[in-house]
């Protein structure tokens, strides 16, 4: 009860900084001073992993593509479970992208990997002050040594466009494609996060799985036809050799966690530079609007970590790859009762406890703490007894399991959670 009375004495003694007017979003130079992104040295888990690899402690595999794949995965802790597979033409390598020849994509909760059969190896790692690194393999030569890699530049063109707010981020689209994998139509562009609706999703990818979302947009082509689109089905492995990839599948479980971790990551991505950049311009001495500023992208924030937004499932529910649920729960951190911020409910939503898992990753722990302590006020405001109508989509058992659950496994908590 002690930690209850604290709760409801903060919200009775603190009043959040005054909401900041609705505008156009702030605009910020990532290569330049304060944030110097092109001159960083990362310290993602993929730089990590190449310094490993310069000093021989660890070894990758290039007998062929596969097993180079595979052993660079390995070493990445990133599971093969988690692929999902689009074959719409983007990415550095559109030239050879298409419904005869799907890229696959593999990712944990701060590293992804792309790679199309015949293409090259792609990364995205997640550096916990700047954001998404962008790596890209030379081509292997079979039995050869491991490939040269460099920082890639030429992603930022659509990596730090709009869909990202113009700072590196993680992207995807929906669309309907042509043969050549080309955009015929738009589902969804320039947003992404658990709130779009799933009928809106995966045009240009393959879906497997039980997800029974009856409109949906994927494993279908365009076939131009007297004017109009002519919608043709492309099931996977129907005009493409699926045994060039690892797995034959696009499971809905690792689909809807990607999207999620994207809407996370590019939200505080944005956030992140919005401070620092504030930090710099008032000389570390925040005023009235730029507490303002910073209480916007906290409110932001927090809503997206308690999925207060997040799209409606279909009546049936859905059934996750088993293999990949148990991939997914292998690193979960449990309270004594053997909760976690992983457990999946999969039939009205995806998570039993709407918090975001996404809170242990480096980049949040990193984040800035005039950041990060609006965030948990907003987040505990979602988590009283009594929410008032704007914080009331969680149940009153979840709240005290979300808020049992963080006291436990998270170490940056204000004292008042405790």
């Amino acid at each position: 009860m002690r930690s209850r009375s604290l709760i409801m004495l903060l919200f009775l003694t603190i009043s959040a900084a005054p909401a900041a007017e609705t505008k156009a979003p702030r605009v910020i130079d990532f290569k330049a001073a304060p944030h110097s992104y092109l001159d960083w040295k990362p310290k993602d888990r993929f730089a990590e992993l190449q310094e490993k690899a310069q000093k021989g402690e660890v070894k990758l595999d290039t007998t062929n593509d596969k097993a180079f794949l595979t052993s660079l995965l390995e070493a990445l802790n990133i599971p093969i479970t988690s692929q999902i597979m689009v074959f719409s033409a983007s990415s550095l390598q559109s030239e050879i992208i298409n419904p005869r020849n799907p890229r696959a994509l593999y990712f944990n909760e701060d590293t992804y990997l792309g790679w199309v059969p015949g293409g090259l190896v792609e990364i995205i790692a997640a550096d916990p002050e700047m954001g998404p690194m962008f790596y890209v393999f030379d081509r292997l030569r079979p039995g050869g040594p491991v490939p040269n890699v460099t920082r890639s530049t030429k992603c930022m063109n659509c990596h730090a466009g709009n869909a990202t707010r113009r700072l590196p981020g993680l992207i995807a689209e929906s669309l309907l494609v042509s043969r050549a994998g080309s955009s015929l139509e738009t589902f969804r562009r320039d947003e992404q996060g658990h709130q779009i609706p799933l009928e809106n999703r995966f045009g240009g990818w393959h879906l497997t799985g039980e997800h029974n979302i009856t409109n949906n947009r994927a494993n279908v082509m365009g076939v131009p036809t007297n004017g109009k689109n002519v919608i043709t089905p492309v099931p996977p492995g129907q005009n493409s050799d699926l045994s060039l990839h690892l797995l034959p599948t696009s499971d809905i479980l690792p689909n809807l966690v990607n999207e999620h971790q994207m809407g996370f990551e590019n939200r505080l991505v944005y956030a992140i530079y919005t401070v620092r950049q504030l930090k710099s311009d008032n000389k570390n001495m925040l005023g009235a609007a730029a507490k303002a500023e910073i209480e916007e992208r906290a409110q932001e924030l927090a809503r997206y970590i308690v999925f207060a937004d997040e799209a409606k499932f279909p009546s049936k529910g859905m059934v996750g790859d088993p293999a990949y649920v148990r991939d997914f729960l292998r690193d979960r951190k449990l309270t004594k009762t053997g909760l976690s911020l992983k457990d999946l409910d999969m039939k009205t939503r995806m998570f039993k406890h709407r918090c975001s898992f996404m809170l242990y990753t480096d980049t949040w722990k990193h984040a800035p703490k005039e950041l990060k302590e609006r965030v948990y006020y907003h987040m505990a405001l979602y988590m009283r007894e009594q929410p008032d109508a704007q914080h009331a989509h969680l149940a009153p058992n979840e709240r005290l399991a979300i808020r049992s659950i963080l006291k436990e496994t998270m170490t940056d908590l204000p004292a008042w959670w405790r």
